[in-house]
């Protein structure tokens, strides 16, 4: 008598695996003015601050090309980082993008900017 094993289950429909999706940004440029701070309705403060980060060169290019990027602290020790660096500081920013949505006079609008996780000053501006 010969016992016979059953075929396993087909998979259940899903999504297929493979690598993990990660959200993690890091940056390095200039402190374009001095963060800001505000308190929110909810009583949390926030920090933002705004980064301008050089982009490669294309090939052949006469012209620099930037970006600009907005950053929120909201941890006590990236607030604390934040409002110690000042405008011409070049920093690191470690953190994830987030799409931040608020309403406006024009209506419901959003904006993407990096929370930041970690920040760490790499130069003072130099002196004027």
């Amino acid at each position: 008598m010969s016992l016979e094993t059953p075929a396993p289950p087909d998979p259940a429909p899903g999504p297929t695996p493979g690598p993990a999706h990660v959200n993690e940004v890091a940056l390095v440029g200039r402190v374009s003015a001095a963060p800001e701070t505000r308190e929110l309705p909810s009583g949390d403060e926030l920090v933002t601050l705004r980064v301008v980060v050089d982009r490669p060169p294309d090939t052949g290019a006469t012209r620099r090309t930037v970006d600009v990027v907005d950053v929120a602290c909201w941890s006590r020790r990236t607030r604390r980082s934040a409002g110690a660096l000042l405008p011409g500081d070049t920093v690191r920013v470690e953190g994830s993008l987030r799409r931040r949505f608020f309403g406006g006079a024009g209506g419901r609008t959003s904006r993407y900017e990096v929370e930041a996780a970690r920040l760490v000053r790499l130069s003072r501006r130099a002196a004027s």
